[in-house]
């Protein structure tokens, strides 16, 4: 029997994360970029994920991927640890202090797609090094959207590579620190210009819990965050933002500037349930009706009339 292809291809990280919060601590909770924007693009469109792991990865979190219908073909299980991240966040639930990271299997990443993958219409580049973006892109056939995302290290270290990647991608996402950096500019507006310019038809400022700012030839569009009663855990909400969005845009008929603002207000809305619970306990537990309800909530929000 044929293997069902995917529409969405994410890859990035895979970790067990200790996180301690003021009120609690939880240790080797299912984390890693691929981990959260898997399961939020879960509830759009069919998602395959490329990551590896290591021999002691539970078989429980698996058992989790599979109950999002999360496509693991491209995940890769290699004698070894998996990849372990620790860290502490302050009083204020956005300021965050890592206490380790562990690379194990991780270090030696060479994200490989199935042939299943290569065919999909969408891919995700998580937060990895530029070159493993660009190793992605020579595997994928004719994707009609792709999204980088990337980081300060990678603009310290590896720049050229970077560069590469944001001429071949269709939206760049990155945080207003990160944008600066890249282009010299102070000025968000000014720093978008400057990378429209470089080749990608939109720029994504991620402002965390303030929501994120789209930036196009078109305009700029503001995507809020929805405010929740409570924060448990952050970790993850940048992820579930953009695994959210590439999903429903995947889900969408059609790519314009009004899918694109359309699915990034979709993408919003889960990254506020992932907060609310450590790891993907909380996106466990929602359904599409919650997602569309609270869609509706945050309009109504922004809506004057």
């Amino acid at each position: 029997m044929k293997k069902r292809s995917v529409k969405l291809v994410i890859v990035g990280s895979l970790a067990l994360d200790s996180v301690e919060t003021p009120f609690e601590r939880k240790k080797d909770q299912l984390g890693g970029s691929v981990s959260y924007a898997c399961a939020a693009a879960s509830f759009f469109a069919r998602t395959g994920m490329v990551a590896v792991a290591g021999q002691d990865f539970p078989s429980a979190y698996t058992d989790l991927y599979k109950r999002f219908g999360i496509d693991m073909t491209g995940l890769t299980l290699v004698k070894g640890r998996t990849f372990r991240w620790s860290g502490v966040y302050e009083a204020n639930m956005i300021d965050r202090r890592t206490l380790s990271t562990e690379l194990n299997v991780f270090a030696s990443f060479s994200p490989e797609l199935p042939d299943s993958y290569r065919g999909a219409s969408f891919v995700l580049l998580g937060n990895i090094a530029p070159a493993l973006q660009l190793h992605v892109l020579e595997q994928v056939k004719k994707p009609k959207f792709v999204v980088a995302d990337t980081m300060d290290l990678w603009i310290n270290t590896a720049k050229k590579s970077l560069m590469e990647v944001i001429t071949k991608v269709n939206m760049l996402m990155l945080n207003d620190s990160e944008i600066r950096l890249l282009t010299g500019e102070y000025n968000l507006r000014r720093c978008a210009a400057r990378i429209l310019d470089w080749g990608p038809e939109y720029v994504v400022v991620k402002k965390g819990e303030h929501g994120a700012l789209l930036f196009s030839k078109k305009g700029v569009f503001i995507v809020p965050a929805y405010p929740v009663d409570e924060v448990c855990d952050p970790t993850g909400a940048g992820d579930s933002f953009a695994g959210g969005f590439m999903g429903a845009l995947a889900g969408s008929s059609r790519i314009s500037e009004n899918t694109v603002r359309e699915s990034l207000l979709r993408g919003s809305v889960v990254a506020s349930f992932t907060v609310e619970d450590f790891s993907l306990k909380s996106l466990a537990k929602v359904s599409r009706s919650d997602i569309k309800k609270r869609i509706a909530e945050l309009k109504k929000m922004t809506s004057t009339a």
